[in-house]
Order: C-alpha cells, then sequence, then structure tokens
C-alpha cells in the first residue's frame, strides 16, 4: 500500500486547463452569439463610413472654393472620430457583462489558466476591430471622394490617405484592447465606458488648457491623442505627435494596461 501511495505521489501534476485554440473557440461562440455585438459592430460601420461620406458630401463645394481653410483630408476619415466610440463600448462590454452576470465565474472554473481568457478576448476585439475598422474607412473613402472628385479635388489613395486607413483600423483596435484590459481592471461596465471615453475624447482636450511645456506633454501623450494622428491623413493639432511615434505610445499606454489587468485577473477572486 506504501508502494502504491509513494508511486502516486510521484506522478507529474496534470495541466487540466484547456488550450489555446479551445478558449479562442469558446470566446469568439460568447462574442458573436449576443445581439449587443452585432449593433455594436454595424453602428461602428454606419457612424464611421456615414458620417465620413455626409461630411464630404455637404463640404466638398465649400472645400473647392478659394475660401476653404481646410484640407479635403479632414474630412476623409471624419466618421472614425465618432466610431470609436463604439470601439470602446465594444472593449467594455466584452469583459464587464461577465462579471455583471457572474459568467466569468464559470469560464474561470473552465479555464483555471485565467490568463487564458484575457489574452484570447484581446486577440479576437483586436482583430475585429482591425478588419472593421480598416474596411470602414475604406468605404468612407470611396463614398467621400465620390464628392470630391466631382469637384474636382479628390484625394489619391496613397501616401497618408493610404495610411489613415489603416491606421483607423489600427486605432480602433486599440482602442477597443484598451477598454478590454480597463474592464479587466475595474469589473464594471458604466465605470470602464466613462474612464474610457474620457481619456479618449474629453481630456485630451482639457490638457490643452494648462500652461507650459508640461500642457504640452500631457497633450501629445494623452491616448486618444496619441494614437489618433495615426487615422488622419492630416494632422488636427500641430501640438500633436507624428503619426507612428504616437502610435508606439499609444500601444505602450494600451499595453500597460493590459498587464495590470493580466495580474490582477491572476490574483484576486473573480
Amino acid at each position: 500500500m506504501s508502494t502504491a501511495i509513494a508511486a502516486t505521489a510521484t506522478l507529474p501534476a496534470v495541466d487540466r486547463s484547456p488550450g489555446f485554440g479551445a478558449v479562442l473557440r469558446a470566446e469568439w461562440i460568447k462574442l458573436i452569439s449576443v445581439r449587443s455585438t452585432w449593433w455594436t459592430l454595424l453602428l461602428t460601420f454606419v457612424l464611421g463610413a456615414g458620417l465620413t461620406i455626409l461630411m464630404c458630401w455637404g463640404n466638398a463645394e465649400w472645400l473647392a472654393s478659394p475660401e476653404a481653410d481646410e484640407s479635403p483630408g479632414s474630412f476623409i476619415t471624419w466618421g472614425m472620430m465618432i466610431a470609436q466610440i463604439c470601439a470602446v463600448i465594444l472593449g467594455a462590454l466584452v469583459v464587464t457583462t461577465e462579471y455583471g452576470t457572474g459568467m466569468v465565474r464559470t469560464s474561470f472554473a473552465a479555464v483555471p489558466a485565467r490568463g487564458k481568457v484575457l489574452l484570447a478576448k484581446a486577440v479576437l476585439v483586436g482583430g475585429v476591430m482591425l478588419v472593421l475598422g480598416t474596411a470602414t474607412a475604406l468605404v468612407g473613402y470611396y463614398g467621400g471622394n465620390y464628392f470630391l472628385d466631382r469637384e474636382g479635388i479628390g484625394l489619391a489613395l496613397e501616401g497618408d490617405v493610404l495610411r489613415a486607413m489603416y491606421g483607423s483600423g489600427l486605432f480602433l483596435a486599440g482602442i477597443a484592447l484598451f477598454t478590454l484590459g480597463l474592464g479587466f481592471v475595474l469589473r464594471h461596465t458604466a465605470g470602464t465606458i466613462s474612464i474610457s471615453l474620457a481619456l479618449m475624447l474629453i481630456l485630451g482636450n482639457l490638457v490643452m488648457i494648462i500652461p507650459g511645456e508640461v500642457g504640452e506633454w500631457l497633450t501629445k501623450l494623452m491616448p486618444g491623442n496619441a494614437g489618433s494622428a495615426i487615422a488622419a491623413p492630416v494632422p488636427f493639432n500641430p501640438m500633436l505627435l507624428d503619426p507612428w511615434p504616437g502610435l508606439a505610445v499609444f500601444a505602450a499606454e494600451t499595453l500597460v494596461v493590459l498587464l495590470l489587468a493580466w495580474v490582477l485577473v491572476r490574483r484576486r477572486d473573480a
């Protein structure tokens, strides 16, 4: 008997956590099986492409006139500024609804390695918003550029304009991932959406009133300001970082939030 017990005690521990592929499939099913996902994705497309086309249609004649003090490039991704609200909502709901219903306990019971759940959600949400954001920007470009072309001020799909198309996808994906990480930290829907929107849309403008170099650097480094330049063919604010350095700063800030979420998910109770 003692020999059998000793033999059993020396057996290696079996990792009963499912593989990442299985976790990814489970999270994909959860993502596409709720109506809020589809409504949010639809609104992302309608707002991003629709408002861009509408703004180009309404301003094309003025942009072609001598009185115009704006570049057509300022309007060709205009709707993507509003679509970022949808990226915030999706990033939050993917996480916080599970905490609100208690479903997260079932998820973590099925996947003891909790970091896999966070990683799977991040891969899916980031991938979906990258593809949808790029496609939405392209539809907005082709629709809006039709009206610009009629006035002789159309923009070629190259250079900074092309960069703004896939940059829109990168920016929306980054926003969704930033908010997803914040959702794991706060575990509350309203709080996550409010804080993320404040960081992306409100505080970035408020810090401009701080005088001196402190205000200038805060303006450059706020997440929404740092990441937005990659999604615009022409800069809206000369104080902001250039597109690629700004994206690098935004990616670093997003990574910090996700790492904090990773640590908290592994250490605290669901």
